[in-house]
C-alpha cells in the first residue's frame, strides 16, 4: 500500500558523464521505489541544450544502478525525436526493460525553449510498484489543467522534474502545493541546484501530501527529499475534499 519516493536535488555538472555518476549515487543513498531528478540534469539546463542520445552506452551505470536497487529512476535530459530536439524524461527500472528509454515529452515549453525543442504531444502515466504515476516537466506544473488531465486519467503522484531560476521559489511552491490540493494527490518535486551556464536555480525539492502540506524537503544545497506515500492518506483526502469527483466543465462566460 505505500510507495518509498525521492526527489533528488543536485547541481549539474554540465558534463554528461559528471552528472550520470551524481544520479547513480542518488540512486543508491536513496533506497527508494521512485527517484525524480531534475529537468535537463543531464548536461545541465541551458539554451541550446546538451542532446543526449537515448541509447548512448554511457547510460548505462545509471540503468545498472537502478536495477541494483529496484528503484524506478527518472532522469531529464535532451533527446533528438522524429519532429525534432525535447526536453525529456528518461526511465531507468520501469517493467522489465532495464534500459533506460524515453518516457515522456515537456509539453509545454516555456520562454525561449521554444526556439530549441518542439512539444510532447502526450500526457503519461507509468506503474511504479502498482502506484500511478503521472509525470510533469517545470512549466507543465503552472497549468491545472496538466495535473487534472493526469488525476483524471487515474494518477495517484504527480512527479515533476523542474529547473527554477534564483529568485522564483515562492511561485514554484505555490504551483505545486495546489496541484496536490486541486486533484487529492502527492507530488514530488526534484529541482535543479547550483550554476549552470552562468545560471543560478534554486532547487526547490519536496514532497507534498494531497493537502499540499509538505512531508519532507531538501534545506540544503543538494540532498534528497524522501518520503513514504500511503494510499490510505490519499483515499481518504479525496472522500472528504471531493474537488476531483465533483470536476465539471465550467459553463459558457456571459459579460454582464
Amino acid at each position: 500500500m505505500t510507495l518509498r519516493v525521492a526527489a533528488g536535488q543536485y547541481a549539474s555538472a554540465g558534463d554528461v558523464e559528471a552528472d550520470i555518476a551524481t544520479v547513480v549515487r542518488a540512486i543508491e543513498a536513496a533506497g527508494a521505489d521512485l527517484l525524480v531528478m531534475p529537468e535537463l540534469f543531464l548536461g545541465g539546463y541551458r539554451m541550446p541544450p546538451i542532446v543526449v542520445g537515448e541509447t548512448d552506452p554511457r547510460l548505462r551505470p545509471i540503468a545498472d544502478a537502478a536495477a541494483a536497487a529496484g528503484t524506478v529512476a527518472l532522469v531529464g535530459a535532451c533527446l533528438d525525436g522524429p519532429d525534432g530536439f525535447t526536453i525529456s524524461t528518461l526511465a531507468f527500472g520501469l517493467g522489465d526493460d532495464p534500459a533506460g528509454r524515453r518516457i515522456y515529452d515537456k509539453q509545454n515549453p516555456c520562454g525561449d525553449e521554444g526556439d530549441h525543442v518542439v512539444a510532447g504531444a502526450h500526457s503519461v502515466v507509468i506503474d511504479v510498484k502498482g502506484w500511478a504515476v503521472g509525470l510533469s516537466i517545470c512549466y507543465d506544473g503552472c497549468f491545472p489543467e496538466h495535473a487534472r488531465a493526469l488525476a483524471l486519467a487515474g494518477a495517484e503522484v504527480y512527479a515533476a522534474s523542474v529547473a527554477y531560476f534564483a529568485g522564483s521559489a515562492h511561485r514554484r511552491e505555490v504551483y505545486y502545493r495546489a496541484r496536490a490540493v486541486e486533484n487529492g494527490m502527492f507530488v514530488v518535486v526534484s529541482g535543479l541546484s547550483g550554476s549552470v551556464a552562468g545560471a543560478q536555480f534554486d532547487g526547490g525539492s519536496a514532497v507534498y501530501d494531497p493537502e499540499g502540506r509538505v512531508i519532507a524537503e531538501v534545506r540544503e544545497v543538494e540532498g534528497l527529499a524522501v518520503a513514504t506515500l500511503d494510499r490510505p492518506l490519499l483515499k481518504a483526502t479525496r472522500a472528504t475534499h471531493t474537488m476531483l469527483a465533483d470536476v465539471r466543465e465550467p459553463g459558457p462566460v456571459v459579460r454582464r
